[in-house]
């Protein structure tokens, strides 16, 4: 029994290493490639945002996407209730920007995702073909547009995305955030794109840019109103209408401000939750990703050997090193002095994957709802 979990534990500390060293390499060439990182395209532009509440940096954020060094796009925010509390800050985000920010009220929920109910009232309103699905809690800087439009250039291309990162976060729970962002989240995403050979099946919600004909070739929005993980589900939709997902070099700002545990916890469990139903059994390859938390029960069990020793040091330095080339290449470099957080957010991750692998229900803007197959969403039944 003791030497079948030793096996055990260094089967997945094995498969830990090769990925973080994988993680790594994938970063680096990734970042060290040159990419034409401001287009010159000047095809107009719908960049649509959903909000629900209000953020600690919503009005810094919102105003970012006014700002952009881009001739002609327009700028959509989209409410679903009139009384929502961010309705007064975007009514004067709209009377600064008049030319460039519309508020849309899109008071009809069309499914029970209403991220993607308020995307379907957005995309009707939008005046432009090229439009641009993104999150209410992102910052981005002037150059955004031209930067995650210049891939569309390429007519196999059918949709760009980017990652995003709080590159400077002053608090704990935005650091942890943060660090799974910068050293798991984006590296893995790279991961996967080198070994589809570069180009990607799904997408990030950060940005998805994306023409309305092509979502229309792909299957129209409606079809995934009931389904958790919009951004997968429209890079799924994107790529089996054949064409290309490109990730862009570009990697928005999003800052957490002062989210207390829980809030991290609740939206994590239920980024996990999404994947497993939406990928199926891929998520559970996720398992030989943290090899530095059973490097806790193999020195618990087996006590301070020497093969013991080294099989920690290694994985630890390894895991390191790794979190290193990710910090540095996503350009974080202030993240360096809360690396002694990094344990802590390794624990946290193996613990939300073992609550994503077992459970089906999410907590999802004020709503209790659960997941089925597919990412299909119904309403919690109450007890």
């Amino acid at each position: 029994m003791i030497i079948a979990l030793q096996l055990v534990l260094l089967t997945l500390i094995t498969g830990s290493v090769g990925y973080y060293l994988c993680c790594a390499i994938a970063t680096a060439q990734f970042f060290a490639t040159p990419k034409q990182e401001k287009g010159t395209n000047v095809e107009p532009v719908s960049v649509m945002v959903p909000v629900c509440g209000v953020d600690e940096n919503s009005r810094e954020n919102w105003e970012s996407f006014c700002q952009q060094d881009y001739e002609n796009y327009e700028v959509l925010f989209g409410v679903m209730s009139p009384k929502d509390p961010a309705v007064p800050i975007l009514e004067e985000v709209v009377a600064k920007f008049p030319d460039r920010a519309r508020l849309i009220f899109c008071l009809e929920a069309l499914g029970l995702n209403y991220q993607v109910s308020n995307f379907i009232h957005l995309l009707e309103a939008a005046q432009h073909e090229l439009v641009i699905f993104t999150d209410s809690d992102i910052y981005v800087q002037p150059h955004y547009l031209r930067t995650v439009t210049a891939p569309l250039a390429d007519p196999s291309i059918g949709l760009v995305t980017c990652g995003y990162v709080a590159h400077a976060p002053e608090f704990l729970m935005p650091v942890i955030a943060s660090l799974g962002r910068c050293t798991d989240n984006i590296p893995s995403v790279l991961l996967a794109r080198s070994l589809s050979g570069g180009h990607l099946w799904f997408a990030l919600g950060a940005t998805m840019a994306v023409r309305k004909s092509v979502l229309s070739q792909a299957g129209g929005l409606q079809s995934i109103v009931n389904q958790i993980g919009s951004d997968s589900h429209i890079g799924n939709m994107v790529a089996n209408a054949g064409y290309r997902i490109e990730l862009s070099p570009y990697i928005a700002e999003t800052d957490g401000g002062r989210q207390t545990f829980r809030q991290l916890f609740q939206r994590e469990l239920r980024w996990a939750r999404s994947i497993r139903y939406v990928e199926g059994p891929l998520y559970y390859g996720n398992v030989f990703t943290f090899g530095t938390v059973y490097c806790i029960p193999l020195l618990l069990l087996f006590g301070v050997h020497p093969w013991v020793i080294i099989v920690s040091l290694v994985t630890i330095t390894v895991r390191i090193i790794q979190a290193l080339i990710a910090i540095y290449s996503t350009g974080c470099p202030k993240l360096v002095r809360w690396l002694w957080v990094l344990p802590l957010r390794d624990l946290l991750s193996f613990i939300i994957f073992v609550g994503g692998a077992v459970g089906n229900s999410i907590y999802w803007r004020g709503r209790r709802l659960q997941v089925g197959m597919g990412g299909t969403l119904t309403e919690q039944v109450k007890s």
